[in-house]
């Protein structure tokens, strides 16, 4: 069997496999599998699967993962949630679509110090969503808003994502995160651009006025837990009093405690966080170990260098192999989801991207490139026909057809686009902040 078959061959499985919903780690662990017995045989197999996890997990830089799934839980049964969309809703509701936009800032907020996608939007749509349609919202624009925003849990740091993009790629997770600090405020404001727009060309669909308490001091005192424990975490971490690593312990701890100060958190809320924290966690993990044996499979076949070598021969710009790469990301989010995405092709595409011309220094590259990654994961969790958070608040709003939540994420996808353009062509917009981290 030809490299080129054989690589086929294993993505089929895998595909095969996801189509009859097997678990993605299983897949790809199935798929390696195959691979690896048709190109070495059992016993290499044995061999490579005797080492191969205490490799991956003996690494200390892992344990930030779990760290901050636990400081996101914490944050989301901690009832932080409410305080923010209520100053978010009484500071814009003096604007047409004032709500939508005041969704998208609790979801930025609170993806300060969660970093998940899926928990951002699942927390704050059960805040929001209630209050939109009682003042008259479209459950297209309010899924679409709240998918979106949920989206904003990822682009603005701490992200799980790039936590695994910088252990892959070997980068400095400080850096990558002071390189998402920009991007992801364009993203919020960007958003909160589209909510104007189309409730301006696109009548009905949001009240004229929102009629929002004002704010006051108890609610403004409601987030300061939340910009207390983001200057903790990210003023220690820049300013070299812990790594990364300890700074999501110190903000589990410090999300805890607020937590517990809002008289928030039950002995249930309590547990539940740590069996979200080992869910997630060894999810996390297992997809690790499917994706190191799926792309060691791929490996032996020589295809990745293959493909390399191809891509060179087309004579593109380096921009036009990045932008290659990123529609290609686009395509493949319609049937995996965004950690899967980048557990498997990370360790294809950044020796690709490392070994172009840019005009920069290469470790400016790898950030640049890690965010661009970030960016099309983004736009892969609303773009049908998958699109992880759209299904998530779709199912929260009962009475609103999946159909529309599509529909509803089509202005914030255009924003995704245009933003996504702007960063690629402009890379000194993501690396203006990381030269001002040591």
């Amino acid at each position: 069997m030809s490299p080129l078959a054989l690589t086929l061959l294993i993505f089929a499985i895998m595909l095969l496999l996801m189509a009859v919903r097997v678990p993605i780690a299983i897949a790809m662990f199935v798929a390696g599998c195959v691979g690896y017995v048709l190109q070495a045989g059992w016993a290499p197999l044995a061999s490579f699967l005797n080492t191969q996890a205490f490799a991956r997990f003996a690494s200390y830089d892992l344990s930030v993962i779990p760290l901050f799934i636990l400081m996101g839980n914490f944050a989301t049964q901690g009832g932080i949630s409410k305080a923010l969309f209520e100053v978010a809703s009484s500071i814009m509701s003096r604007f047409k679509g004032g709500l939508a936009m005041a969704a998208v800032m609790a979801c930025a907020a609170f993806g300060a110090i969660c970093g998940s996608s899926v928990a951002t939007a699942a927390t704050i749509t059960s805040v929001a969503l209630p209050e939109m349609k009682r003042h008259g919202y479209s459950g297209r624009l309010s899924t679409g808003t709240l998918a979106a925003g949920g989206t904003l849990g990822i682009l603005i740091p701490p992200s799980v994502p790039l936590v695994i993009y910088a252990i892959l790629a070997e980068q400095n997770i400080a850096k990558l995160f002071a390189a998402a600090m920009i991007p992801g405020l364009i993203a919020m404001g960007g958003y909160m651009i589209a909510i104007a727009i189309y409730v301006r060309l696109v009548p009905g669909h949001a009240p004229e006025h929102d009629d929002a308490p004002k704010l006051t001091m108890a609610a403004a005192a409601g987030v300061l837990p939340i910009a207390v424990i983001f200057l903790i975490v990210f003023g220690g971490i820049y300013g070299g009093l812990f790594t990364p690593t300890e700074g999501a312990a110190v903000g589990a701890a410090a999300t805890f405690a607020a937590a517990l100060l809002r008289r928030e958190m039950t002995w249930q809320k309590f547990k539940h966080c740590f069996y979200a924290t080992a869910e997630g966690s060894a999810m996390i993990f297992m997809i690790f170990i499917g994706a190191d044996l799926m792309n060691s499979a791929l490996a032996l076949t020589q295809v990745p260098n293959q493909l390399a070598a191809v891509v060179g021969s087309w004579g593109l710009s380096p921009v036009g192999v990045v932008g290659a790469i990123l529609l290609f990301y686009v395509v493949l989010g319609a049937v995996m989801d965004e950690l899967s995405m980048i557990l498997l092709t990370i360790p294809i595409f950044f020796p690709m991207v490392m070994g172009l011309d840019f005009g920069m220094p290469k470790e400016s590259v790898a950030i640049w490139f890690g965010i661009m990654v970030l960016m099309t994961v983004g736009f892969g969790l609303l773009a049908p026909p998958v699109g992880l958070n759209v299904y998530i608040v779709n199912g929260m709003a009962k009475d609103v057809p999946i159909s529309e939540s599509y529909r509803g994420v089509m202005p914030f996808l255009i924003s995704d686009t245009l933003r996504t353009l702007l960063l690629l062509f402009f890379p000194a917009i993501s690396l203006w902040l990381v030269k001002y981290v040591s």
